[in-house]
């Protein structure tokens, strides 16, 4: 009952805080050399299109991915010219690496340009090759998030995996050469799938303690509006009612192995995880499609890519969309992101924002607190294990709102 009810709670707060205003008068803030930020660039090239994915991503062609990497160095130099620094880099996609050459480019320009002290990027197995490892590593990729989502042979092939990725043998031993060439290697697992048992469920968690990956990010089966269809279709229709049980499969399966990162991301050591949003309070999004959160704005470049790299010729940024975040939007997003990371600091929101932020939260501390989810201890408030279900929940609905966003600027730019 408390699980339904955060999810129709966070169903609805999430969607209207997701209702961008129209971005053709929006402008970014400049910045302040600070490097406590994190740069987000996003690829959106594919070799091929999974059905539950709601990124914004295409099918890979060479000529016009060159061109917007050509388009995505212009943006990393708009960025230094107004003034930003950013302490860290996270490569997303799509499948960032499908021209290694170019993104290894991209990596040098943005370290030229900033204080970066770490790199993270995506990839999937079928990219987990010696020329490619090499030229990541020279690239200065300390960390390294490999697409898996399962092995289990029969969801592979439901996913349109298994032929264009592997089998699951073949991803565990891509994964277990590939150990030690990163101080990150991360397996991105998905949990729920519509015809996913708790035996396939065990094989999986078996199946990566064997390989003993550096990290394991588990994510519950996100579907935006427009995908729901195609994964109905392709992968059957998702029942919420198993997702708690799998997901305490996997916390007692792991945390023996494991520390917890956040509440779906299990590390061995302290490393950058997937949800770089929990450590980093700002974040700019470059490339087609990307979000960034800077100065209280959430905003939105645009999904159209020879529009993006249109518009960087020009020297300007390639936004669309963009959302003011009232002091109490901030607050509340602060205390998602925070606690999602497993505690929060009190004294940080105090120094951040000053007494003002309290009234803001007097509602959602005790109510959490009451349903068992939080735990308060000299200035710091904690999550329990039932409260990490809970949070599960709310960053799945965040998720899931910001994929309909993407929908609704995919469908945006098609019409103009």
């Amino acid at each position: 009952m408390i699980s339904k009810f955060i999810t129709m709670m966070a169903r609805r707060q999430f969607s209207q805080a997701m209702q961008f205003d129209d971005g053709s008068a929006v402008s970014l803030p400049r910045g302040d050399m600070s490097p406590n930020r994190l740069l987000y660039i996003h690829v959106p090239f594919c070799e091929s299109l999974c059905p539950y994915c709601s990124f914004n991503r295409v099918l890979f062609d060479e000529a016009l991915c060159r061109r917007y990497f050509e388009a995505l160095r212009e943006e990393i130099g708009i960025y230094r010219e107004r003034g930003y620094d950013f302490g860290a880099i996270y490569v997303g996609g799509g499948t960032p690496t499908v021209l290694p050459d170019e993104l290894e480019k991209t990596l040098q320009v943005a370290g030229d340009s900033f204080s970066i002290g770490e790199i993270s990027v995506e990839t999937n197995p079928n990219h987990l090759t010696e020329k490619n490892l090499t030229v990541l590593k020279r690239a200065g990729v300390n960390r390294l998030s490999v697409g898996v989502q399962s092995f289990d042979e029969e969801l592979l092939r439901s996913m349109g995996r298994y032929d264009k990725y592997g089998s699951g043998s073949e991803m565990r031993k891509r994964l277990k050469d590939t150990l030690g060439y990163f101080d990150t290697l991360n397996a991105d697992m998905i949990f729920n799938f519509p015809t996913q048992t708790a035996e396939k469920m065990k094989f999986d968690l078996d199946a990566l303690i064997e390989t003993g990956v550096d990290q394991v990010t588990y994510y519950p089966l996100m579907v935006s509006d427009s995908t729901r269809k195609d994964v109905t279709k392709t992968l059957g229709r998702i029942d919420y009612g198993k997702e708690k049980v799998f997901y305490d499969m996997i916390v007692k399966r792991l945390s023996p192995h494991y520390c917890s990162s956040s509440a779906w991301c299990f590390s061995r050591k302290d490393a950058m995880i997937d949800e770089y949003i929990v450590n980093y309070g700002e974040y700019a999004g470059l490339g087609s499609g990307s979000i960034g959160y800077l100065g209280g704005r959430c905003y939105a470049n645009t999904f159209n890519i020879p529009e993006y790299i249109a518009r960087l010729k020009k020297k300007e940024l390639p936004l669309m969309a963009c959302r003011r975040f009232s002091f109490q939007e901030q607050v509340r997003y602060d205390f998602l992101m925070k606690l999602f990371g497993m505690e929060l600091d009190m004294a940080s929101l105090r120094k951040k924002y000053g007494r003002k932020y309290l009234p803001y939260l007097w509602k959602d501390i005790p109510a959490f607190m009451i349903a068992g989810g939080l735990r308060y201890n000299r200035g710091t408030l904690s999550l329990t294990d039932r409260g990490r279900y809970y949070w599960v929940i709310m960053m799945r609905e965040f998720f899931t709102a910001v994929n309909n966003f993407r929908d609704f600027c995919l469908n945006s730019d098609r019409n103009t």
